[in-house]
Protein backbone atom coordinates (compact mmCIF):
# COMPACT_ATOMS: atom_id res chain seq x y z
CA UNK A 1 0.00 0.00 0.00
CA UNK A 2 0.95 3.52 -1.39
CA UNK A 3 0.93 5.43 2.01
CA UNK A 4 2.23 8.78 3.76
CA UNK A 5 5.40 8.60 6.02
CA UNK A 6 3.65 9.47 9.64
CA UNK A 7 5.79 10.45 12.32
CA UNK A 8 4.39 10.81 15.95
CA UNK A 9 5.22 13.83 17.78
CA UNK A 10 4.18 14.57 21.14
CA UNK A 11 5.41 15.84 24.47
CA UNK A 12 5.93 13.96 27.84
CA UNK A 13 7.09 14.18 31.03
CA UNK A 14 10.25 12.06 32.48
CA UNK A 15 7.57 9.31 33.74
CA UNK A 16 5.78 9.00 30.58
CA UNK A 17 2.72 11.43 30.80
CA UNK A 18 1.60 13.81 28.56
CA UNK A 19 -0.83 15.33 30.97
CA UNK A 20 -1.76 15.81 34.55
CA UNK A 21 -4.61 14.28 36.04
CA UNK A 22 -6.59 17.15 35.77
CA UNK A 23 -6.00 17.11 32.19
CA UNK A 24 -3.48 20.01 31.98
CA UNK A 25 -0.86 19.47 29.17
CA UNK A 26 -0.16 23.55 28.78
CA UNK A 27 2.50 24.07 29.03
CA UNK A 28 4.79 20.75 29.24
CA UNK A 29 7.45 21.11 27.09
CA UNK A 30 9.21 24.54 26.54
CA UNK A 31 8.98 27.24 24.39
CA UNK A 32 12.38 26.24 22.70
CA UNK A 33 10.75 22.80 22.29
CA UNK A 34 7.82 24.29 20.91
CA UNK A 35 9.39 25.79 18.16
CA UNK A 36 11.06 22.27 16.85
CA UNK A 37 7.36 21.34 16.95
CA UNK A 38 6.52 23.96 14.86
CA UNK A 39 9.11 23.22 12.47
CA UNK A 40 8.18 19.35 12.45
CA UNK A 41 4.52 21.36 11.28
CA UNK A 42 5.69 23.73 8.96
CA UNK A 43 7.83 20.46 7.07
CA UNK A 44 5.36 17.91 7.00
CA UNK A 45 2.24 18.31 4.64
CA UNK A 46 -0.24 17.42 6.92
CA UNK A 47 -0.70 17.34 10.67
CA UNK A 48 -3.21 14.24 12.45
CA UNK A 49 -5.17 14.17 15.43
CA UNK A 50 -8.35 12.22 17.44
CA UNK A 51 -11.39 14.21 18.05
CA UNK A 52 -10.65 13.61 21.70
CA UNK A 53 -7.40 15.89 21.30
CA UNK A 54 -9.91 18.72 19.31
CA UNK A 55 -12.39 18.26 22.18
CA UNK A 56 -10.20 18.32 24.91
CA UNK A 57 -7.65 21.25 23.74
CA UNK A 58 -9.35 23.09 20.58
CA UNK A 59 -6.28 23.19 19.00
CA UNK A 60 -5.06 25.78 16.13
CA UNK A 61 -2.81 22.78 14.63
CA UNK A 62 -1.16 25.91 12.31
CA UNK A 63 2.34 26.71 12.19
CA UNK A 64 2.84 29.73 13.98
CA UNK A 65 5.97 29.86 15.63
CA UNK A 66 8.82 29.39 12.75
CA UNK A 67 7.97 30.43 8.98
CA UNK A 68 6.91 28.17 6.93
CA UNK A 69 3.14 27.20 5.34
CA UNK A 70 0.07 25.67 7.59
CA UNK A 71 -0.27 22.02 7.01
CA UNK A 72 -3.43 20.35 6.15
CA UNK A 73 -5.20 19.54 9.31
CA UNK A 74 -6.87 16.16 9.01
CA UNK A 75 -9.14 14.92 12.41
CA UNK A 76 -10.04 11.62 13.01
CA UNK A 77 -13.77 11.59 14.38
CA UNK A 78 -15.58 8.45 13.82
CA UNK A 79 -18.94 10.25 14.74
CA UNK A 80 -18.15 13.73 13.48
CA UNK A 81 -18.28 14.92 17.11
CA UNK A 82 -16.05 17.91 16.04
CA UNK A 83 -18.20 20.93 16.74
CA UNK A 84 -18.28 24.02 14.32
CA UNK A 85 -16.70 26.37 16.81
CA UNK A 86 -13.58 24.40 17.16
CA UNK A 87 -10.56 26.22 16.29
CA UNK A 88 -9.89 23.71 13.04
CA UNK A 89 -13.39 24.58 11.64
CA UNK A 90 -14.26 28.35 12.46
CA UNK A 91 -12.83 31.25 11.13
CA UNK A 92 -12.25 30.05 7.66
CA UNK A 93 -10.11 27.58 9.32
CA UNK A 94 -12.37 24.65 7.80
CA UNK A 95 -11.40 25.04 4.24
CA UNK A 96 -7.82 23.73 5.27
CA UNK A 97 -9.03 21.03 7.22
CA UNK A 98 -10.16 16.93 6.68
CA UNK A 99 -12.64 15.18 8.88
CA UNK A 100 -11.95 10.87 8.40
CA UNK A 101 -15.84 9.67 9.75
CA UNK A 102 -17.37 6.43 9.07
CA UNK A 103 -21.36 5.46 7.70
CA UNK A 104 -21.87 6.38 11.32
CA UNK A 105 -21.65 10.33 11.30
CA UNK A 106 -24.95 11.82 11.37
CA UNK A 107 -26.13 12.67 7.71
CA UNK A 108 -27.05 16.47 9.23
CA UNK A 109 -23.51 16.70 10.62
CA UNK A 110 -21.85 16.26 7.42
CA UNK A 111 -23.93 18.57 6.03
CA UNK A 112 -22.94 21.49 8.05
CA UNK A 113 -19.43 20.97 8.66
CA UNK A 114 -19.35 20.58 4.60
CA UNK A 115 -20.84 24.06 4.16
CA UNK A 116 -17.88 25.10 6.35
CA UNK A 117 -15.95 24.31 3.90
CA UNK A 118 -14.24 21.04 5.71
CA UNK A 119 -13.52 17.83 3.54
CA UNK A 120 -15.41 14.65 4.64
CA UNK A 121 -13.66 11.76 3.95
CA UNK A 122 -16.55 8.72 5.00
CA UNK A 123 -14.32 5.93 5.83
CA UNK A 124 -14.59 1.96 6.11
CA UNK A 125 -14.27 1.30 10.29
CA UNK A 126 -12.78 -1.02 12.37
CA UNK A 127 -14.89 -3.14 14.50
CA UNK A 128 -15.14 -1.27 17.37
CA UNK A 129 -16.45 1.65 15.61
CA UNK A 130 -13.70 3.64 14.22
CA UNK A 131 -12.06 4.63 11.27
CA UNK A 132 -9.86 1.92 9.29
CA UNK A 133 -6.40 4.02 9.74
CA UNK A 134 -5.03 1.90 6.82
CA UNK A 135 -8.08 3.23 4.52
CA UNK A 136 -7.60 6.61 5.83
CA UNK A 137 -3.50 6.91 5.12
CA UNK A 138 -4.62 5.37 1.47
CA UNK A 139 -7.32 8.11 1.19
CA UNK A 140 -4.68 10.79 2.11
CA UNK A 141 -1.69 10.02 -0.02
CA UNK A 142 -4.44 9.53 -3.42
CA UNK A 143 -4.95 13.26 -2.38
CA UNK A 144 -1.48 14.29 -2.85
CA UNK A 145 -0.28 13.70 0.88
CA UNK A 146 2.85 12.11 1.63
CA UNK A 147 4.41 13.60 4.97
CA UNK A 148 1.93 13.21 8.02
CA UNK A 149 2.96 14.53 11.96
CA UNK A 150 0.81 13.36 14.55
CA UNK A 151 0.33 15.09 17.71
CA UNK A 152 -2.31 12.78 19.66
CA UNK A 153 -3.93 11.80 21.30
CA UNK A 154 -3.55 8.45 22.78
CA UNK A 155 -5.62 6.16 21.15
CA UNK A 156 -5.44 7.37 17.64
CA UNK A 157 -1.26 7.04 18.41
CA UNK A 158 -1.70 3.26 19.52
CA UNK A 159 -3.90 2.38 16.51
CA UNK A 160 -1.34 3.73 14.68
CA UNK A 161 1.53 1.69 16.56
CA UNK A 162 -0.94 -1.44 16.71
CA UNK A 163 -0.91 -1.42 12.78
CA UNK A 164 2.45 -0.55 12.09
CA UNK A 165 1.53 2.28 10.14
CA UNK A 166 4.29 4.62 11.88
CA UNK A 167 7.65 5.44 10.32
CA UNK A 168 9.34 7.68 13.05
CA UNK A 169 9.01 9.35 16.33
CA UNK A 170 10.00 13.00 17.86
CA UNK A 171 8.93 12.85 21.06
CA UNK A 172 9.98 15.79 23.83
CA UNK A 173 11.38 15.05 26.74
CA UNK A 174 10.50 17.40 29.75
CA UNK A 175 12.06 17.55 33.04
CA UNK A 176 9.01 16.99 35.28
CA UNK A 177 7.31 14.47 37.05
CA UNK A 178 3.51 13.61 37.58
CA UNK A 179 3.27 10.58 38.95
CA UNK A 180 -0.46 10.12 37.27
CA UNK A 181 -2.11 10.73 34.53
CA UNK A 182 -2.60 9.93 30.44
CA UNK A 183 0.08 8.19 29.01
CA UNK A 184 0.31 8.79 25.45
CA UNK A 185 0.72 5.24 24.20
CA UNK A 186 -1.75 2.49 25.61
CA UNK A 187 -1.63 -1.36 25.45
CA UNK A 188 -0.02 -2.42 22.07
CA UNK A 189 -0.55 -6.33 22.92
CA UNK A 190 3.23 -6.46 24.02
CA UNK A 191 3.89 -9.00 26.90
CA UNK A 192 7.25 -9.43 26.66
CA UNK A 193 10.83 -7.59 26.03
CA UNK A 194 11.99 -9.01 23.52
CA UNK A 195 8.79 -7.70 21.50
CA UNK A 196 9.80 -3.84 22.10
CA UNK A 197 9.47 -1.42 19.28
CA UNK A 198 12.93 -0.38 18.49
CA UNK A 199 14.21 2.77 17.04
CA UNK A 200 17.38 3.15 14.57
CA UNK A 201 18.91 6.15 13.77
CA UNK A 202 18.44 8.02 17.38
CA UNK A 203 19.13 11.42 17.42
CA UNK A 204 19.18 13.48 21.08
CA UNK A 205 18.82 16.94 20.34
CA UNK A 206 18.37 19.44 23.55
CA UNK A 207 16.05 22.19 23.54
CA UNK A 208 16.16 25.12 26.00
CA UNK A 209 15.86 22.31 29.21
CA UNK A 210 13.75 19.72 27.03
CA UNK A 211 15.52 17.01 24.86
CA UNK A 212 13.75 15.97 21.74
CA UNK A 213 14.27 12.18 21.10
CA UNK A 214 14.11 11.38 17.15
CA UNK A 215 14.50 7.85 15.45
CA UNK A 216 13.01 5.72 12.76
CA UNK A 217 10.69 2.73 13.51
CA UNK A 218 12.49 -0.81 12.94
CA UNK A 219 9.40 -3.15 12.21
CA UNK A 220 11.70 -5.68 10.62
CA UNK A 221 13.09 -5.73 14.20
CA UNK A 222 9.97 -6.49 16.12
Amino acid sequence: MIRPRVTLSFAQTLDGRVAAVDGSSQWISSADSLHFCHSLRAASDAIMVGVGTVLRDDPRLTVRLVEGCDPVRVIVDSTLRTPPTAAVIRDGAARGTVLACTAAAPSERRTVLRELGATILTLPATPDGKVDLVALLASLAERGIASIMVEGGACLITGLLRAHLVDAVAITIAPLILGAGPAAVGDLGITTLAQAIKLGDVRWTTYGVDVVLEGEVLWSAT
